[in-house]
């Protein structure tokens, strides 16, 4: 039976690891060809080896798939053409994109150092806009249709203590998604992003995980979301947030009320205070 990813050449960022790699091994799997990018960090971005996303590389090929690794870093503009660059030159195209890498600098608002924000700032939200628009301009030039699958979370939609800075992150992948799933449609390329929910060593210590399992919490739940989106099942598919925790699929939405108008003249702050609850009902 032929996989829903026959033929496209996906890349996949932070694939050595945890959801990045269950992506990948999902994908090939399918039918795709590989370019696997990881840094080799730690969870918190430090360090850097070749070993993360070479060993993801050799199981795939050990699997009958194609596969080649990158160790690109995609938070600067040469690590974004680089990835790129890596597949066209490889495969002499490039379909998906998946931008999955991310690290971890959690401490509370008022404990955060402008280096901690940063770093999380640079590969998450700044990591997707530079691949996503080398990965565009890419698609662009050779005219064909493609998809973008971002990672938002839901720390970014939801909020969490001690997560500022990838939570504000996470929120503007969110707002990122929405803006360029506008700006794509023009291209044909289709603009997604997925929320998920799930252990592995970015998450196994997190109280929200305590009792759960990895059959019922691991990656293998999230990645088959991904494909969906990535593949041609999903054309139509476009600016939508997708949660995933465990075996419940979701859409999420920003939420707006009715709200009221005020009968005449500027609202005062007093007036906002007296219709307060029947502003936010």
């Amino acid at each position: 039976m032929a996989g829903i990813l026959d033929g496209k050449v996906c890349i996949i960022t932070g694939a050595g690891n945890g959801i990045g790699k269950a992506h990948a091994l999902y994908f090939a799997s399918q039918g795709a060809k590989l370019v696997v990018n990881d840094l080799g960090g730690s969870r918190d971005g430090a360090g850097k080896a070749t070993k993360a996303a070479d060993e993801v590389v050799e199981e795939i090929k050990k699997a009958g798939g194609e596969a080649v690794a990158d160790y690109s870093n995609v938070a600067t503009l040469d690590g974004a053409q680089n990835l790129v660059w890596t597949a066209l030159s490889r495969f002499k195209k490039v379909d998906v994109l998946v931008n999955n890498a991310g690290i971890l600098r959690d401490k509370s608002m008022l404990n955060m150092t402008e280096e901690e924000w940063d770093l999380v700032q640079a590969v998450h939200l700044k990591g997707t806009f530079l691949c996503t628009r080398a990965y565009g301009r890419a698609v662009k030039s050779m005219n064909q249709p493609g998809s973008v699958v971002n990672t938002t979370s839901l720390s970014g939609l939801l909020g969490n203590f001690g997560q500022a800075n990838y939570s504000a992150a996470k929120a503007g992948i969110y707002g990122f998604t929405k803006t360029v799933a506008m700006e794509f449609q023009k291209i044909n390329v289709r603009v997604n992003a997925i929320a998920p929910v799930a252990i592995t060593r970015m998450t196994d210590d997190l109280p929200m995980f305590q009792g759960a399992s990895l059959e019922d919490m691991g990656p293998q739940h999230i990645s088959p979301v991904v494909g969906f989106l990535a593949s041609d099942l999903a054309e139509g598919v476009t600016g939508k947030i997708i949660g995933v925790q465990g075996t419940k699929v979701f859409e999420y939405r920003m939420e707006v009320t009715d709200g009221i108008h005020k009968d005449k003249g500027a609202w005062s702050a007093q007036d906002i205070k007296s219709k307060w609850n029947d502003i936010v009902k």
